[in-house]
């Protein structure tokens, strides 16, 4: 994919997913923390990298 020109700043298309992702992956933390499911995973930090390398990749597989 080409990068796209916004105000004279060129921008990869892959900001767009990471930002699309991460939005994604707070809805999802929010979910995790209400369930109780954080409970289960040893540190909090590692699992929501995890968390944010795969959904990125689900995104950039579906959009990229």
């Amino acid at each position: 994919m080409k990068e796209w020109d916004i105000l004279g700043l060129y921008v990869p298309p892959f900001f767009f997913f990471a930002v699309l992702s991460f939005l994604l992956v707070s809805w999802g933390r929010v979910y995790l923390a209400r369930a109780g499911l954080y409970r289960f995973v040893w540190h909090r930090a590692l699992v929501d990298l995890a968390l944010w390398v795969i959904v990125s990749g689900v995104v950039v597989a579906l959009f990229g």
